[in-house]
């Protein structure tokens, strides 16, 4: 198969497995490797290094008591989101850059809530009707009829009534609002919130719409993990700027559709910030990584030198998508695709007085600097975390083969990206009954690495071997080619989004527990979700 297509920008790491290092193939970074003639671009590489201090998003308050939906007795706390236009410093040494913000910030307040308190969020948008970025009409669900600024709020990995979920099409006008129930019934986690519009999600999402929400539970509290200061979360995404500091975003040569297949910045921010740096005490520290990159797997580590040489230095992973893991892990180096996310604990004790770094493979994005005096630690890394029992696959009523499309041009262009062959707008296929449980099984005909995501449920990641692809067009049989790949000790948690590689089957087993109404799953890669690698499906309470 010619992959040639597919190369590497220097600044992005993208993940490699020993099964698959022979199809590197994560992206088609070459499309926007350069910009387009007369944008002059801002060379991020030649800004100084570590002399802005790493923002600590706010955390989210509340504005007072409403009614539950559910229990009209009951008070809950409510909150009031508005959705803003605003200017950020994201270096020193660039000009203020124009963003979309929860809250008038990006990344927006962190919500932290307890398990079994629900809340009640209003979402308004107060956005100017004009877009940022240049906005493709020949999409489906941004056609010239539809407003160009619109926005719905979904709760990524949340487990909500489907009438706060987001669904693409609830979108909403500058001026308006929508008002969703959180009902918080999952156990400890890291939750995040961002932008869903139908056609438009990866625009609103590069101009900044992007939040965390962490749900706490008592057994949480009973690990005495680093928490307070000592608990850092870390928002990374990649982007380009133009040289008057504005976002750049590319489009393709195409005046009437302007989409673009992938986006892939020129640096990563960490909180919206370039090259930061955080002072640290010689201590554990809780690390929630969350990557809202539009496009970009992440293979993170830390090391002792600003290199991508230096050893990787190790640390623990302690939790994924949908909470704590079994065990802590210990690993040297993380692969975080479009929309994962990750619990860690890295022990600075042994570096006392030293600078640390955190990397991709290619690139140094953050510095840590360690305190020399004494610091009182007085957190645990525990050896259990909490029972993670593997769902039998005997347990599944149901299994479905499920292929990942990408229809690509004479030239290797992609001009549409499909699920099961279906376009958004097809009858649902996909009805699961509430309460069941089944395997899907995603046989990835591309040559690009998908993050899938299902909204509302958790999953557990079965197994992924690769196969051959010509068997499979000649006949729609799957034969095989290797073993499964092992999974990554995060794979073996509970997760709302799994990597699905190119030219592989990868099987999750779901529960279908919740609620029951229309929801959707879609590839994470919001390039990809937005020209129609998205789909609806229906939780059915009884089959008719």
């Amino acid at each position: 198969m010619n992959i040639t297509r597919r190369k590497l920008l220097s600044h992005m790491s993208l993940l490699t497995t020993a099964a698959a290092a022979h199809r590197r193939v994560y992206g088609n970074h070459d499309m926007h490797a350069s910009p387009q003639s007369g944008v002059p671009l801002l060379d991020t590489n030649a800004l100084a290094r570590y002399v802005n201090r790493l923002p600590i998003p706010t955390i989210a308050r509340k504005s007072g008591l409403r009614p539950s939906p559910t229990r009209p007795s009951l008070q809950i706390p409510y909150y009031r989101v508005a959705m803003r236009k605003f200017q950020a410093q994201l270096h020193r040494d660039m000009p203020a850059t124009t963003l979309w913000g929860y809250g008038g910030t990006c990344p927006g307040p962190t919500f932290e809530v307890r398990r079994g308190q629900p809340i009640l969020v209003e979402w308004a948008n107060e956005l100017p009707p004009k877009h940022l970025l240049p906005v493709d009409h020949s999409i489906h669900g941004a056609e010239e009829d539809k407003p160009e600024v619109r926005t719905v709020v979904h709760l990524h990995g949340g487990r909500t009534p489907p009438d706060s979920d987001g669904y693409p099409e609830d979108w909403f006008v500058p001026g308006k609002s929508a008002l969703c129930h959180y009902p918080n019934q999952q156990e400890a986690t890291t939750l995040f919130y961002h932008d869903h519009a139908m056609g438009i999600t990866r625009l609103n999402a590069a101009a900044g719409l992007v939040g965390l929400y962490l749900i706490r539970d008592e057994l949480e509290d009973s690990l005495h993990l680093p928490r307070g200061s000592y608990e850092i979360p870390l928002v990374l995404f990649d982007r380009s700027f133009r040289q008057d500091g504005q976002i750049y975003y590319p489009v393709s040569g195409n005046p009437a559709s302007p989409w673009v297949s992938e986006y892939y910045g020129s640096a990563i921010l960490v909180n919206g910030t370039l090259f930061p740096y955080l002072d640290v005490e010689p201590r554990k520290y809780r690390f929630r990584l969350l990557n809202a990159a539009n496009g970009s797997y992440y293979r993170l580590s830390f090391a002792a030198a600003a290199t991508i040489a230096a050893d990787a230095l190790e640390f623990h992973q302690i939790g994924s998508e949908q909470g704590f893991l079994a065990a802590p892990a210990a690993l040297s180096t993380l692969i975080l695709g479009p929309g994962e996310r990750a619990d860690l604990v890295m022990d600075f004790t042994q570096h006392r007085g030293k600078v640390l770094f955190m990397r991709t493979d290619a690139a140094v994005f953050m510095q840590l600097r360690v305190a020399a005096n004494e610091s009182r630690d007085d957190s645990a890394l525990p050896a259990t975390l909490r029972p993670v029992p593997r769902t039998p696959e005997s347990s599944a009523v149901n299994i479905r083969e499920l292929t990942i499309n990408d229809s690509q041009d004479r030239l290797g262009r992609s001009s549409i990206m499909l699920l099961n062959g279906a376009h958004w707008d097809m009858p649902v296929t996909e009805r699961p009954l509430l309460g069941s449980t089944e395997i899907w099984s995603f046989i990835n005909l591309t040559d690009d690495s998908h993050p899938i995501h299902l909204h509302l449920v958790r999953f557990q990641v079965l197994d992924r071997r690769p196969f051959d692809l010509g068997v499979y067009q000649l006949t729609r049989r799957i034969v095989f080619t290797g073993p499964p790949e092992a999974l990554s000790p995060g794979e073996l948690g509970w997760k709302d989004t799994v990597r699905v590689d190119p030219l592989a089957v990868t099987r999750i087993i779901v529960e279908f527990a919740g609620f029951a109404g229309r929801y959707v799953w879609h590839c994470h890669m919001l390039e990809h979700e937005d020209n129609e690698m998205m789909r609806p499906y229906e939780i059915v309470s009884q089959y008719s």
